[in-house]
């Protein structure tokens, strides 16, 4: 046996599932998730994230259970659940503290708990200890050690697996540092670096995509005055990348459960020290607003092109909240497809990665096959997943009626290679 004994990981999701594939080629893991429908599906070797295979799920020694009581024995507990903000951009550490709740009722003197899910600084000491003391009868830092290590997972990139990331792990103790550093150095092959104190490493994690937000927004506001001026943001930032300091950041929409939600989590502890954000803040307000205002611009062009509101025909690629991945989660194309309902068009909507029955349950939306497609006077090209791009060009535009209008969101088509009767805008 191992030193570390067995490890379980709870949350099987984007982040904790290649987590547990990877310590499982080592070590004895338990995953567990609260998901009937997730253990299920993972049991017979698929994962609906995309990101293990098929073989690497049926190959890999990982037991998957639904039962906190499989959790029994674990030397290392690794959390892994989803910390999302509210309906008012506060921070919801309900999943968090059901799982501090349920490991605390199976674990026994000794343990290193470790939380990977993102926090604002503070909190893994101040809301998920008191509940795993209450649920344990054990005391933090005597009978059970705390650790804070956070993700870094990018869903969809193969080129940053797990493995090839450096890992930052911080330690209630210099004995708990040791320890993590050790068992992530098992399977991190980019390298370890210890941060001198938990709220140290989970202040890292909100910066890191605090700081990504902010510099998106501030291109989403450069394209806003590029295209007062008469001008392509794209060609503006090519040139502008010429310069070897010129951080290369693009206009986009900014969903998911990473950068549009993290930065509510530094603001809010802030705000709890009686410090108000500006810049943050601002930042998440540009993001924020940009489905609405891609929409408004896509009935503006209408208007211009004297295509009635009541009958135009607007189509949508994509939905998921990047390009790639099968997640739906807080996608700002669901803003876009609101905003259009607001104005009286009602869009058909595609995705080929989506799941149909998850994305009628999130938003409403029943997702459309292509050949709904034919004579639009709007196509809003959302999401750049692959399987549009192989699609070509020529696909694309043939979807379009002559003097229609070409919405691309993320620069995906080269302008001079459409028809000349389309009228063409991207952010």
């Amino acid at each position: 046996m191992n030193s570390f004994g067995k490890i379980g990981i709870v949350g099987l999701g984007y982040v904790g599932l290649p987590l547990a594939v990877s310590f499982a080629r080592k070590f004895p893991v338990v995953g567990f998730d609260v998901s009937e429908g997730r253990v299920s599906t993972l049991r017979q070797g698929i994962d609906y994230t995309n990101e293990i295979s098929t073989e690497a799920l049926q190959a890999s020694n990982l037991i998957i259970t639904g039962s906190v009581e499989d959790l029994r024995g674990c030397g290392i507990l690794i959390v892994t659940v989803p910390t999302p903000v509210d309906d008012s951009c506060r921070p919801d550490f309900s999943n968090l503290k059901d799982a501090c709740a349920a490991i605390g009722k199976v674990i026994e003197p000794g343990v290193i708990i470790v939380f990977e899910s993102t926090v604002y600084p503070g909190a893994t000491e101040e809301v998920c200890a008191p509940v795993i003391e209450a649920a344990s009868g054990l005391k933090s830092g005597e009978g059970f050690k705390l650790g804070y290590s956070p993700e870094r997972i990018n869903p969809g990139d193969k080129a940053h697996p797990l493995e090839a990331i450096v890992k930052v792990v911080a330690g209630q103790d210099a004995e708990t540092l040791d320890s993590l550093a050790e068992l992530y150095g098992s399977i991190i092959h980019a390298g370890i670096h210890r941060a001198s104190s938990i709220r140290v490493a989970e202040a890292a994690k909100v910066i890191e995509n605090t700081q990504r937000d902010i510099n998106i927004a501030l291109m989403n506001e450069i394209s806003k005055i590029c295209d007062l001026v008469g001008i392509r943001t794209n060609e503006v930032l090519a040139a502008a990348g010429t310069k070897w300091n010129f951080l290369k950041f693009y206009p986009g929409l900014v969903g998911g459960h990473c950068i549009g939600v993290d930065p509510y989590y530094l603001t809010a502890k802030a705000e709890q020290l009686g410090y108000h954000p500006e810049v943050i803040l601002s930042g998440r307000r540009i993001n924020d607003g940009m489905g609405s205002y891609i929409a408004q611009r896509a009935v503006k062009l209408l208007a211009v092109a004297g295509h009635p509101l009541k009958d135009a025909r607007v189509g949508i690629l994509g939905l998921t909240f990047k390009e790639n991945v099968p997640d739906i989660r807080n996608s700002k194309v669901e803003d876009i497809y609101r905003e259009l309902c607001e104005f009286g068009i009602q869009p058909v909507v595609h995705d080929p990665l989506a799941d149909r029955d998850a994305t009628y349950r999130e938003f409403g939306i029943n997702l459309s096959s292509l050949e709904a497609f034919a004579c639009v006077d709007v196509l809003i090209y959302a999401v750049s997943h692959d399987e549009y791009a192989v699609m070509g060009v020529g696909a694309i535009q043939d979807m379009i009626v002559p003097g229609g209008i070409l919405i691309d969101v993320k620069s995906a088509v080269m302008p001079d290679q459409l028809r000349e009767d389309i009228r063409y805008w991207s952010l």
